[in-house]
Formats: structure tokens, C-alpha cells, sequence
């Protein structure tokens, strides 16, 4: 599997043209772990997503 196919959006909202900028979640095919991705201007940040226990949420 490519770096490119291991990662899917799961959900992705805002074009990232305006000052709300734009928000994905991604998740990785091979841990099923999900990220959050957020940017905004020339910022952005990338983020596992965790449960309750703080625990990387999967799929």
C-alpha cells in the first residue's frame, strides 16, 4: 500500500479559502486510528482523536 492510499477522509468541512478555514478527519487503513486536521491561514494542526480513557479512537 502507498503513503497516498493509507489515509482516507472520513469527513471534511470548509474549503480552507475562507477564515473558517477547514476542518478532516482522516483515518489510517492500517491502525483504523482517526486524526483530526484543522487549518487556517498558513496554520494548521494534525491530532489523533481519543476516547473517553484517552485512547486513540479507531474504527
Amino acid at each position: 500500500m502507498s503513503k497516498l492510499e493509507r489515509f482516507e477522509v472520513v469527513l471534511k468541512e470548509g474549503n480552507g479559502l475562507t477564515e473558517a478555514g477547514q476542518v478532516m478527519i482522516l483515518r489510517d487503513k492500517e491502525t483504523g486510528v482517526q486524526y483530526l486536521w484543522v487549518k487556517s491561514g498558513y496554520a494548521g494542526g494534525l491530532s489523533p482523536l481519543l476516547d473517553k480513557d484517552g485512547k486513540p479512537l479507531t474504527d
